[in-house]
């Protein structure tokens, strides 16, 4: 009996030395963006490889969630696909740090069946979220569709009904290429939306709605249409060329762009003939203090790990994002060495 026991006892001191020696596991918590929870669950689950003792939780939920998570803060870090203003990081419990980790094209996807190859340009697509154009044989569709037989049928807009980074870009972009929406919708994560469309959460909710109402648009991101196989126009470019949302267009349009020095900037509408006119940036939002010491070096290691190791740039690339440029990305790892 006294042998079990001791065998017993030893066989547990072993399990509880192993225990010991295992180191300790951090969570680092985010939410935000919806256009990038993509590729933040893929480097999420490719970097729990890379360091078993780091699990990552990226919730989504949209911009305007994550900019009031970091703020907070409720998260170790957010992402947004627009720029938190000046007054948003005045009040904050710290610095906060923009980092622009991907780059993509925001698509217009509608739903008629038997049309093919639609082209807008940006007045038009601005009139159609304005109210003012409401059928999909309007003149001012005809006259960029030549060819294509459009038919009669109303048109049902849809948009996000949640604070959207998505919502940010597609907004700047009507903004810059109409005085309408300038002056009576502008710029935001969410605004007041004109006409009778349809609200819905996350670009999920977008893409299944347009999915589901013929005679609908939205607008989503370009892995959402290509995963959910839904059409989406070819844009006119301030080039005046028609161009079909990709990571090259995208790139083109990003190697227009003047960056500063605390990354906040926009490049919608660019020129250039290669250039896809609705694209924007992803921002990873991270306190330049951390008040946690083990989770700082943890998330400086992982954002590090996101700009330099080849996988996780080819793991984006996979899923249509553009790559920030090489320049850029050389001054995003030494703002990173600023994190404390």
């Amino acid at each position: 009996m006294k042998k079990f026991l001791l065998v017993g006892l030893l066989g547990l001191a072993s399990l509880t030395a192993k225990a010991a020696d295992a180191p300790a596991v951090t969570t680092l918590t985010g939410s935000g963006s919806s256009f990038v929870k993509p590729i933040m669950d893929k480097w999420a689950d490719a970097y729990g490889k890379v360091d078993s003792s780091v699990t990552i939780n990226y919730a989504g939920g949209g911009s305007g969630k994550g900019q009031t998570d970091i703020l907070a803060p409720a998260v170790d870090f957010a992402g947004t696909d627009g720029p938190m203003s000046d007054a948003q990081l005045k009040s904050a419990k710290g610095a906060i740090l923009h980092l622009p980790v991907v780059a993509g094209a925001v698509v217009i996807v509608y739903n008629l069946p038997g049309v093919t190859g639609l082209k807008l340009d940006g007045p038009t697509l601005a009139g159609i979220y304005l109210g003012k154009i409401t059928k999909w044989n309007d003149k001012a569709i005809a006259d960029l569709n030549a060819g294509i037989k459009l038919p009669a049928t109303n048109i049902t807009t849809v948009h996000r009904a949640d604070k959207s980074g998505t919502t940010y870009i597609f907004t700047d972009y009507l903004a810059n290429v109409s005085p309408d929406w300038k002056k009576d919708v502008g710029t935001a994560t969410g605004v007041e939306w004109p006409g009778t469309g349809q609200g819905q959460n996350g670009s999920a909710g977008v893409a299944g709605q347009v999915q589901k109402t013929v005679g609908s648009i939205g607008y989503v991101e370009l892995i959402y249409a290509l995963s959910n196989k839904i059409s989406f126009a070819d844009m006119k470019n301030a080039n005046g060329k028609y161009i079909t949302a990709s990571l090259d267009a995208v790139s083109a349009a990003m190697a227009t762009a003047t960056i500063p020095a605390d990354y906040r900037f926009s490049f919608v509408n660019a020129p250039g003939d290669k250039s896809y006119p609705i694209s924007g940036v992803t921002w990873l939002m991270v306190y330049q203090e951390s008040k946690d010491a083990a989770k700082g070096k943890k998330l400086v290691s992982f954002l590090k790990w996101i700009y330099t190791n080849k996988d996780a740039i080819k793991m984006a690339s996979d899923l249509y994002y553009a790559p920030i440029p090489e320049g850029v990305t050389k001054r995003i790892l030494a703002t990173i060495d600023t994190i404390k």
